[in-house]
């Protein structure tokens, strides 16, 4: 099973074959047009299933079957959390939830990002401590912008995920620490000089066994499209 999820900075429609070359099975894309205006020049491009949501029609999450995999959005999704979707997937060798993320919540005056992500975990925490999970998606967070005395701060929630035995497989892979990383998934304003990890994929243990490759396209790559760069996690499922 392959993951693909990127920040697209808009207008998917445009730039979907720039992923789809790698032959994903499931795509998370924030920043990501709905439904209705996802009008493709080639058939090809069109996914198989789709979950979207979003107040703004041309800036919401999309997520992309483009494989046997077929999605529900939950009903206990709690639109609080604006853009972090509990979603059953199933068709594959296995089923799982799938916790697509865009951490942007503007109308929360506690915090509009990684505020977000603690919020629904302890939310969620049923769902999450039963099931086979994956959240994945544009976190808006690092260690390196920890506030000490702010208890949903990024390495809190690091460290509340490993508790369920869920793993960042950017790490685990590559051997990595919160807030050391050698590859970033972000060049503010597309500036080579102001790179940032913000892009995650965590997974259960059950899928951190079956890790094969995690990959971070690299900015001469990607920036004429976006200003984040896609991550790839690909599973031996």
């Amino acid at each position: 099973m392959k993951l693909i999820t990127w920040n697209c900075n808009m207008a998917f429609r445009k730039k979907a074959r720039y992923v789809l070359h790698q032959k994903p099975d499931i795509v998370i894309v924030p920043e990501c047009e709905c439904p209705a205006k996802l009008i493709f020049d080639d058939e090809k491009l069109m996914p198989k299933d789709i979950v979207w949501h979003g107040k703004n029609l041309n800036k919401g999450i999309g997520v992309f079957s483009y494989s046997d995999y077929r999605f529900k959005l939950l009903e206990c999704h709690n639109t609080d959390f604006k853009n972090i979707l509990p979603i059953s997937v199933t068709g594959g060798k296995v089923d799982f939830i799938l916790f697509a993320i865009w951490a942007n919540n503007p109308e929360d005056k506690d915090g509009h990002y990684v505020t977000q992500i603690w919020k629904a975990l302890h939310h969620y925490q049923d769902l999450i401590a039963t099931n086979k999970a994956i959240l994945v998606g544009d976190f808006n967070s690092n260690t390196i912008w920890d506030r000490p005395r702010r208890e949903g701060n990024h390495s809190r929630l690091v460290e509340k995920l490993e508790a369920y035995q869920i793993f960042s497989t950017y790490h685990y892979f590559h051997q990595q620490q919160q807030g050391k990383e050698e590859h970033a998934t972000l060049f503010l304003y597309r500036h080579q000089n102001k790179p940032y990890h913000m892009d995650y994929c965590f997974a259960s243990h059950y899928f951190v066994e079956k890790l094969k490759h995690v990959e971070i396209g690299v900015f001469e790559d990607w920036t004429s499209y976006s200003d984040h760069c896609p991550l790839t996690v690909e599973f031996n499922l």
